[in-house]
């Protein structure tokens, strides 16, 4: 298990090891509160795991406990109905305590189906309307240029999000301001919730497609933490261009049963069904249940 103080402010930089056993923690939550609350996304959830903990524990400059300090690093998710992932990376960060992720899509609860803004501390854009959130982002990183601030913005990316036209329109935007600061990371599952990506409208050869917007382009298996983590280090060298990160994922990742079913995109498991997955993630549902009733994340 991780060493660290998880919830200290800044870069934590933590190594790829430590990474990955909090990454298995974070799949743990997801499949927990999903089948606690008998809705939200598994499949992409899960894809998306090992990225967005890399972004949180190693490469952002950011502060759970004050998350609008002037300092921080920007983040933001634009396929947003990956809230369960958002959310427990959060919770195991120390935006707040692990138990309230027993409350996810609950009336009682402040964790939205897709995040608010108004609800939930640390998000820094409520949303849930595909498409947008590369905007928000490229918004922030020529806002940083202006104010000379040396903030990292990161956006994390649906690929069948890639089939919405603002997504290009803010590309094209993005290099023609030199947006050096910014790095969009694509979940490349190759799947969407009526079928693979390439059936429904087809945005392959992806790589090509972003090098002709004049973005640094970089490849890689999405859920190899040292690759991740070489990526996101070229990213923050490279000047001129923005990057972008396409991560080649397997949907529902860490549940063989379900990995590279576009069926699971938005469908939640049951209880038993959970169980099932979080046992071969060396743990039971009644177990990491408890763990997430009572805990807060320590030291």
């Amino acid at each position: 298990m991780p060493t660290v103080d998880r919830t200290a402010p800044g870069r934590l930089e933590l190594p790829a090891d430590e990474l990955r056993a909090i990454a298995t923690d974070v799949r743990r939550d997801i499949l927990t509160m999903i089948a606690n609350a008998n809705s939200g996304h598994t499949g992409g959830s899960l894809s998306a795991c090992d990225f967005l903990t890399a972004i949180l524990f190693h490469a952002a400059t950011i502060d759970p406990r004050n998350p609008s300090f002037d300092n921080r690093d920007f983040w933001n998710v634009s396929n947003a109905h990956i809230s369960p992932l958002i959310y427990s990376v959060m919770a195991e960060r120390g935006y707040f305590p692990l138990c309230e992720l027993l409350g996810f899509r609950q009336l009682k609860g402040n964790l939205q189906g897709h995040p608010s803004a108004h609800d939930t501390p640390g998000i820094e854009a409520s949303a849930g309307s595909l498409g947008q959130g590369l905007s928000v982002a490229i918004g922030v990183a020529m806002a940083s240029r202006l104010d000379k601030h040396p903030r990292r913005v990161f956006c994390c990316l649906g690929d069948g999000e890639l089939q919405e036209g603002s997504i290009w329109e803010a590309a094209l935007s993005a290099a023609h301001y030199h947006c050096d600061n910014l790095t969009a990371i694509v979940d490349y599952n190759g799947a969407q919730i009526d079928g693979r990506v390439e059936d429904i409208i087809g945005i392959a050869p992806l790589a090509e497609k972003w090098e002709s917007f004049n973005w640094h382009v970089l490849e890689i298996d999405g859920h190899d933490m040292d690759q991740i983590l070489d990526a996101l280090r070229e990213a923050d060298r490279l000047t001129q261009q923005p990057t972008v990160i396409l991560a080649h994922t397997l949907m529902g990742k860490g549940w063989r049963e379900i990995e590279d079913d576009y069926r699971w995109h938005g469908k939640p498991p049951t209880v038993d069904q959970a169980n099932t997955a979080l046992m071969q993630l060396g743990t039971s549902y009644d177990e990491w249940r408890e763990r997430l009733a009572g805990s807060e994340v320590t030291a």
